[in-house]
């Protein structure tokens, strides 16, 4: 599950947050990952939230959960939480799939105590390709060049959701 692990400087800023760990996630069934702990380790991965034959349809949320206060527990504890905005879908299913997943993570972040920043998906391929339409292959790509293999391309797009919010402080500059 692990992959690319690099290390990265740790900014400082007043607040505190960009020396912690910070976790950045491409929310979906299969919700791509990175992870930058305190002592700058980065590490990426994907995470399968698909259903099993016989789960109920709540399932996947609650492994969710358990997979966030893992991560918690072996590399955090995390300081904030970088995900990305959708702001449309192509098909219903994935609308609802993804509000669930927000859902869950917008409810674990507040009882955790864990400081939670959505990014549009515009800024996020424009920061990694130069262009706010780039295709997925085109964010693939750029993360490869910038020398890490993610799998796929919700891992890519996890990886540059974190390198944002480390380049920018969270978008504050």
């Amino acid at each position: 599950m692990d992959r690319s692990p690099h290390i990265a400087p740790a900014p400082l800023t007043a607040a505190g947050t960009f020396d912690r760990c910070i976790l950045a996630l491409d929310l979906g069934t299969s919700t791509g990952w990175a992870l930058r702990t305190s002592d700058g380790l980065i590490t990426s991965g994907t995470v399968s939230l698909r259903p099993g034959r016989f789960d109920g349809g709540g399932m996947r949320y609650l492994r969710f959960t358990n997979w966030l206060t893992e991560i918690d527990r072996l590399s955090g504890p995390i300081a904030a939480i970088y995900f990305e905005e959708v702001r449309r879908h192509i098909g219903t299913d994935a609308a609802h799939l993804y509000g669930g997943f927000l859902a869950t993570l917008t409810a674990w972040c507040e009882r955790e105590g864990v400081a939670y920043q959505g990014v549009p998906v515009g800024t996020i391929k424009r920061f990694a390709t130069g262009k706010g339409n780039a295709g997925k292959d085109a964010v693939l790509a750029a993360m490869r060049q910038r020398g890490f293999q993610p799998a796929d391309d919700n891992e890519a797009d996890a990886i540059a959701i974190l390198l944002w919010a480390l380049a920018t402080r969270g978008g504050v500059q």
